[in-house]
Parts: structure tokens; sequence; C-alpha cells
């Protein structure tokens, strides 16, 4: 991937360690809970490619998250999220993917300019390989599902995954989304409560698991979450690959 720049922003893969240490510190702020300096590392990490978005001029960190590639869905067993969900119905599939994972946004951060931009860098990954299939896990803040009645209700009416895409359960700690969700959800409510990548995932045609999986250490609920590239409307491909495309200026 080349750097590229939307607005004030410039997106880049990490080109050293001290690069990838800092992507764990602003993932420690975003997933435990918020302590400076803390890092959030695990032994994916040198397993991924590490995208930074930062402020093109200060050079802040405003944005990161992983990318895993994989030959085929035969190699899902090493990815992360095989380790929570069982992903054996993605065995079969034979084209690359792609594992998006621990995106976060820093403190304050809510331009969606730095959103378009991660999408354009994930578009940019996506197109080298050749890859089939995005996937990863969605993470909503907080381990009680009671609050998000109404995303998790519209997520299972509307955006499940079909029957030979739909993981099974690993974890130990699970809640099942037509169970814990809101039997007539308000769809605006769903939408203000969904975290803006799962947002981004299902505006595009993606569909999650039938469950969340219930994470005590990052303190938060994960959706698994899929997209099916050859299904992205034209239009929004075709948006998504302008970004991909452009570079630094």
């Amino acid at each position: 991937m080349q750097p590229m720049r939307r607005g004030r922003y410039l997106a880049r893969l990490a080109g050293s360690g001290g690069d990838v240490e800092r992507a764990q510190v602003l993932r420690g702020q975003a997933f435990l809970g918020g302590t400076v300096g803390v890092r959030d590392a695990d032994r994916f990490d040198p397993l991924c490619r590490h995208v930074l978005i930062e402020e093109a001029e200060s050079g802040a960190l405003v944005a990161t998250f992983r990318l895993m590639p994989l030959g085929s869905g035969r190699e899902i067993g090493r990815s992360y999220s095989a380790q929570v969900y069982d992903l054996s119905v993605l065995e079969r599939l034979d084209r690359p993917m792609l594992e998006l994972g621990r995106f976060c946004l820093a403190p304050g951060q809510r331009d969606p300019d730095i959103l378009r931009l991660a999408w354009g860098a994930i578009t940019a990954e996506v197109d080298a390989m050749s890859a089939g299939l995005l996937f990863g896990c969605s993470s909503f803040a907080g381990t009680e599902a009671a609050i998000y009645r109404d995303a998790f209700g519209w997520l299972a009416n509307r955006h499940l995954a079909p029957p030979d895409r739909r993981p099974g359960r690993r974890a130990t700690e699970t809640v099942a989304l037509a169970e814990a969700g809101a039997a007539e959800p308000d769809p605006g409510m769903a939408l203000r409560t969904l975290p803006p990548l799962l947002r981004a995932y299902v505006g595009m045609g993606g569909w999650v698991g039938d469950h969340a999986v219930i994470d005590r250490e990052l303190g938060t609920l994960h959706v698994f979450t899929g997209l099916e590239v050859d299904k992205v409307p034209a239009a929004r491909a075709r948006s998504l690959r302008m970004v991909a495309e452009s570079g630094p200026v």
C-alpha cells in the first residue's frame, strides 16, 4: 500500500517497530481502559500489516488497524477471529481473504474523513491481493448486551450471514443476537449505537454472525462481520477506489 491522503490525514503502513508500538499504545487507550502508555499487544501482531492514520502536518496518530492476509479459507484457522468463532464453514472458500482487526480511533476523533481514508487503505490492500472476503470482529464498547438491544435486534432481523457463511460458537461467553435484541428494534437507535466500522460493513452489504462474544479482557462485545468483495455495490466500490488511488500531496 502506498501512502494516501484525504483532507488533513495521511494513511500509511507501519514502517518500523516504533510505528507498531505507537499503534499498540493507541489500541491500549481504546481497549484497555484508557491508561496512558499501556500497550495492547498479542501474538498476532507480527503476522499482520499495521496501518497508521495520522494528521499530515503534526504526525499525530488518529487511528490504526491491522490486516492479516490469508491465501484462502484453508488458512482461516490461524486468524484472530478463529480463536473465538468456529469458522469451519469458511474453510472451503478458495479466494484470498483479509482479516481486519483492532480498528480504533484516538479519543475525541470523529472526523468522517478518517473512516473514509481507512476504507480507502483497506480497499488498496483488498485489491492488491484480489481478496474475495474481508472479515473480522466488530467491537461494541462494554460487556452489557442490554444497552444494544436495538442494534442486536436490527442486525439479527436484517443482516445475519447466510447459513453457509455463519460462524459457530467457540468462545465460553456468548450472547445470541436474536435473544438479546429487541423484537421490534428502533432503526434509528440501532444505527446510532453501531460501531462506525460495523455501520460501514453493513452499508456495503456485509453480514454478521448470529451471536456476540463477551471479551472480559478488552471490555467489549465482539460480533463477527464479513463482507464479500464482489457484492459491494458498484458505486461504493468506485468511490473507495478513488480514495485508494489517491497519493500524498
